[in-house]
């Protein structure tokens, strides 16, 4: 699959999901095992109001979002994974004013989970946050079709 064709399948998953709608978050890079999405600064997610600092609830929906999608990336077929477990570490608070980025891969895939990894950064390229998950793979035919078809490209 080319790499286009990931990126509309990831904006088109991830525009369902209500709170990516909310956050603004967008695909930036769709690869083959890859992907980056950001994160745009906003009044809506300060966490400190004295400081600016982004809530660390919105980089933890950024990172759980992105490394719940990678599977876009790594599957021809689209299939549900939902989080199962998800372990964030988070090294420095986010600059305000700028987006934060959160780059996510599978490091490895089984029958029935996914273990990614992925970390959140801004523009200096510093790590924010680091994260690990595993995902349950429902499989292909356990996803509706309309919802499969609409992920695709294929919904009429």
């Amino acid at each position: 699959m080319a790499n286009n064709a990931r990126l509309e399948r990831v904006s088109r998953f991830i525009n369902t999901l209500n709170q990516a709608r909310e956050l603004g978050l967008t695909v930036t890079e769709a690869s083959e095992g890859h992907l980056t999405l950001c994160l745009p600064y906003s009044e809506r997610i300060i966490g400190n109001p004295d400081t600016g600092v982004i809530h660390g609830g919105a980089i933890t929906t950024l990172m759980d979002t992105a490394s719940g999608s990678v599977m876009i990336c790594a599957f021809d077929d689209f299939e549900l994974c939902p989080t199962l477990d998800l372990r964030v570490d988070y090294m420095r608070p986010a600059e305000p004013n700028q987006p934060v980025y959160a780059r996510a891969e599978p490091y490895r895939v089984t029958r029935n989970i996914i273990f990614t990894r992925c970390e959140a950064f801004q523009g200096s390229g510093d790590v924010i946050a680091q994260c690990v998950g595993t995902f349950m793979r429902i499989g292909r035919e356990a996803t509706p079709k309309s919802f499969r078809d609409l992920i695709a490209g294929d919904a009429e």
